[in-house]
């Protein structure tokens, strides 16, 4: 039997994902990925580290429950590191890891789309409103 490096593994082991499949983890990181918590924390660490009260300030809406949740998912899934500094008090930063780097121009881009044609999709929600009273459903 041939030995292989872990290279090799780690390549045949990504060609068996499939997002399709209900059970594969792949479809579980595509669902942590879509939240929007999770896009827009991201997002807001493009600029380098921040501290959990800055991002919550910036995160508008959001909860310190759903926040802590969000910090913990993306720094198991490997996306941020968490730093706490020996002070009084301890503080604590949030930074993306280079795994997290290599996410960022996706959601990026998803939240700049999102921003330019919100206008079109406004309009579209519009109309299919106006479609649907005017057919009575």
């Amino acid at each position: 039997m041939p030995t292989t490096t872990a290279a090799q593994r780690r390549a045949a082991a990504r060609a068996h994902y499939d997002a399709y499949l209900a059970q594969c983890p792949a479809r579980q990181l595509l669902d942590r990925i879509g939240d929007k918590w999770v896009s827009l924390t991201v997002n807001a660490l493009a600029d380098g580290p921040q501290r959990y009260s800055d991002l919550r300030r910036r995160l508008a809406g959001v909860s310190e429950k759903m926040l802590t949740q969000t910090l913990r998912a993306l720094e198991r899934d490997g996306l941020l590191s968490r730093t706490v500094a020996a002070t009084v008090p301890a503080r604590v930063d949030y930074t993306l890891t280079p795994l997290g780097h290599d996410l960022l121009p996706l959601v990026r881009s998803i939240k700049d789309w999102a921003e330019t044609h919100m206008p079109d999709v406004l309009a579209a929600r519009a109309d299919y409103d106006h479609r649907q009273q005017d057919s009575g459903t």
